[in-house]
This record gives structure tokens, sequence and C-alpha cells, in this order.
């Protein structure tokens, strides 16, 4: 499994998720969206109806409808109820949970940097994890760092 690390330095989690949403969904795969405040939750789901005019982000807050039709879900917990094999922690917050996905994305700001680094030296010693740092350049463009 891989853990993407999303430094969040120069672009906030808003311009940051949907991209990588749109990446998983092109790949063919389904994403969760982990987030347990419900007004975070809320403010997600407008954000990716409103992301783009160019493009849809097909997807839903769970408990809304029918969570699994749902390419993207937003959800409190990493109960995924779309069957997605692809998991984003946009808390800033590791959980071991994650491990039972294909790839999971944690996205982090300057108040989570001590938690991220705490989750990047636990998962060293998990020998099936795969894990990657993205940091932003002067340019706002991603570069794998680790």
């Amino acid at each position: 499994m891989q853990v993407d690390f999303y430094h969040l330095t120069a672009q906030p989690l808003d311009r940051v998720l949907p991209r990588i949403a749109e990446k998983v969904l092109a790949g063919g795969g389904r994403l969760l969206v982990v987030d347990p405040d419900e007004g975070r939750r809320e403010r997600l789901d407008r954000l990716l109806w409103e992301h783009s005019r160019e493009s849809f982000l097909p997807h839903a807050v769970a408990g809304a409808g029918d969570d699994a039709a749902q390419p993207v879900l937003i959800a409190p917990d990493l109960t995924a109820g779309n069957a997605a094999r692809n998991v984003a922690l946009v808390d800033g917050r590791w959980r071991d949970e994650a491990l039972g996905f294909d790839r999971a994305f944690l996205f982090f700001d300057e108040e989570r940097v001590g938690d991220a680094r705490i989750a990047w030296k636990e998962l060293a010693a998990t020998e099936e994890v795969q894990r990657r740092y993205w940091k932003q350049n002067e340019a706002g463009r991603w570069q794998q760092a680790a």
C-alpha cells in the first residue's frame, strides 16, 4: 500500500483535494474523504461542487443518499460505504485503519507537521507500506521530496 504525505504550504486543501480526486477517478478508482468535523465535511461538499466549471466531481456526503453509488464519498470515519480503495485524510491526522486501503493521502499543514513526522516514522517500520512525501516548490508545483 502507498501513503502519500502532502505538506500544504503554498496551496490550501481547497485547491489540492479536487485535483487528487480527479486523478483517482480518471484512473478508475473511488475515493473516501475523511474528516470527523461535520462543518468541514459540509464545506468539502460545497468545494467539490463548485471547484471548476470545466469538470464535475460526482460525490456525496455519507448518509445523504446511496453511498455505494458515489465515486467520491465524504465521511466522518474510514467506513468506505462506496467501496473506495483510496482514502484522503484531510484533517491532518493519521489513522492506522487507512492501512486497509490501497492508497492513502494524508494532507497536513504547519499545525500538523509534528503529527505527520510521527506517522512517517511509524510507517517506516511497516514493510508493506511505500511512503512518499510531497512538498510544493516556490512556483507552487508539487515535488516528491522523499
